[in-house]
């Protein structure tokens, strides 16, 4: 027995809303403060997280 995705109508609405939104980034040194702390907990996701926003708070471009 296969499964599919079922998408829902809000679904479809959420993900078109959040490409025309453009989001704000916190400023870098939040950022690495958020850094240290999940490094310091050992959130391997939440480092990666934010490493990667710190990433593009500092250089725009990257990503693009």
């Amino acid at each position: 027995m296969s499964r599919s995705l079922v998408r829902r109508p809000t679904e479809n609405a959420a993900i078109r809303a959040a490409d025309r939104s453009a989001r704000r980034l916190p400023p870098v040194p939040a950022l690495m403060a958020a850094l240290l702390d999940a490094h310091q907990r050992r959130d391997l996701e939440g480092v990666t997280l934010a490493a990667h926003r710190a990433v593009r708070a500092a250089e725009p471009g990257v990503g693009e």
